[in-house]
């Protein structure tokens, strides 16, 4: 299957306070960190001097500043155990004594973070100003950040504005306001200009004082709609083995909502809900969903969080309150075995029921890290033997719609068949070894047709390839 991207939009700024949400999630901050530092940031631009179309800049770029953290949660993860855990003590300066972090180690995973947000601005149509910011969002006025080692005056303003912004509120809510203005003081002509630290020490605890009643609202100019498969696929970069999954849940949801006789409008709340299921998702480690035994139970104590965050999204992101909410309750069972809520059959509507068998269907047929995907027979069998957690009607439904379901072919664009079929390998999260392996060609001649999608695509790494590709409908 492969799904209409156009089919469901969202505002820009919808768009982006979803992903902000993400974000946070990720880097194991409270869901609205990236609001607060968006309102800080502002603050800091206009006692600067900015004007309004560079504080407006400021507030995209704080909160879209944590947009590429899924891309490289795979590196953090090998580095750190916990890449949700150890980049919250990243941030908050706990780092154990002995931790791994280093230039050599961070350099490569900040390229990717900085590629992907800046991808992510330009395809939501941000001002190109937005899109430098994230790009360089990780450089220091010393030349010593990453991953270019830019120094100042080649590092935009406002990633100075940003950055602050994000320490103090991060800081503060770590060390209180004077171990913050401490740390931040350490900082001064290192990360960011000494002179604007002490701008913002003046203002400091009644800027924060204030930020609970400040306004959250992105600027007015972002109107335009965009599609809602991007935060859909920025999600599942966090996991390389999930891309596209959303796409595929949506699209079986969607069908087996009209065949089960649902409204085109609960159709179309099914897709979208589908769309943005996985975003509490962000907030459980990579080492907890690619274990290959059984889990822990602090593991199922996490994992069972991640519908309670998505339903979280309703008060972020009011246009998605209806669509967050019934996603929240994709893993509910009928005899009440389900989470967060353990909701039983009389509480759980017909769309809930086509969103949970839809979910576990997709999954069963998609290949997992400990297991490869199973065939549409076997897929069958197994979720129609679980007719005692899953409703059967819903179970058919879903059974129905798939069997109807027809693979377009991947849309014709700049890649060749050859470099789109390397591409979906590779988006999985494989090697090129193992994509060599897979189509029976040689590693080298891999490498070469990602050489040729890189510049093809205008993109250096990995998962910026895999998200451009995705939302061009080539993969």
């Amino acid at each position: 299957m492969t799904y209409d991207s156009a089919a469901h939009t969202v505002t820009v700024a919808d768009a982006v306070q979803a992903l902000a949400m993400v974000g946070d999630l990720s880097m194991g901050q409270p869901t609205d960190q990236s609001i607060r530092t968006a309102q800080l940031a502002v603050r800091i631009a206009a006692a600067d001097g900015a004007g309004d179309a560079a504080c407006a800049t400021a507030r995209w770029v704080a909160l879209l500043r944590w947009s590429g953290c899924t891309a490289n949660a795979a590196g953090f993860a090998a580095l750190m155990g916990d890449d949700v855990g150890g980049r919250n003590a990243m941030l908050t300066h706990t780092l154990p004594a002995n931790h791994p972090l280093t230039f050599t180690s961070v350099a490569p995973l900040a390229e990717v973070h900085c590629e992907v947000s800046g991808d992510i601005a330009g395809m939501l149509g941000l001002s190109a100003a937005v899109e430098e910011g994230l790009r360089h969002v990780f450089e220091h006025a010393d030349g010593s950040g990453m991953p270019a080692r830019l120094r100042a005056p080649d590092i935009p303003t406002v990633v100075y504005h940003v950055v602050l912004a994000g320490d103090l509120e991060i800081l503060a809510r770590a060390h209180g306001l004077d171990g913050a203005l401490r740390l931040i003081r350490q900082m001064g002509d290192r990360k960011y200009p000494a002179a604007l630290v002490e701008l913002a020490a003046a203002h400091a605890r009644e800027w924060l004082d204030a930020l609970e009643g400040d306004a959250a609202a992105t600027p007015a100019a972002a109107d335009h709609h965009v599609p809602l498969t991007v935060v859909a696929d920025m999600i599942e970069l966090k996991l390389p083995w999930l891309a596209g999954y959303s796409r595929r849940v949506a699209e079986l949801a969607s069908a087996a909502g009209a065949i089960a006789g649902l409204t085109a409008q609960q159709q179309a709340c099914l897709a979208r809900a589908a769309l943005i299921h996985g975003i509490g998702r962000a907030a459980v480690p990579n080492t907890v969903w690619e274990r290959s035994g059984k889990l822990h139970g602090a593991d199922w104590e996490k994992i069972r969080l991640v519908p309670y965050w998505t339903a979280r999204a309703a008060t972020h992101v009011p246009a998605l309150a209806a669509e967050a909410q019934l996603a929240s309750h994709v893993y509910e069972r009928i005899d009440g075995s389900g989470y967060f809520r353990s909701l039983a059959q009389e509480a759980l509507s017909p769309s809930h029921r086509i969103l949970a068998a839809a979910a576990a269907w997709t999954a069963l047929c998609s290949p997992r890290p400990w297991r490869a995907a199973y065939d549409p027979a076997a897929a069958t069998a197994l979720l129609t033997a679980q007719a005692g957690r899953f409703d059967p009607s819903a179970v058919d439904a879903v059974i129905a719609a798939a069997g109807h379901a027809t693979i377009a072919p991947p849309k014709r664009g700049v890649l060749s068949d050859r470099e789109a079929e390397v591409l979906r390998h590779i988006s999985t999260g494989a090697s090129n070894k193992e994509a060599a392996r897979a189509l029976r060609i040689s590693p080298s001649t891999v490498r070469t047709h990602m050489e040729s999608i890189f510049r093809k695509l205008e993109c250096s790494t990995r998962a910026a390839a895999t998200l451009k590709a995705l939302t061009a409908g080539l993969i």
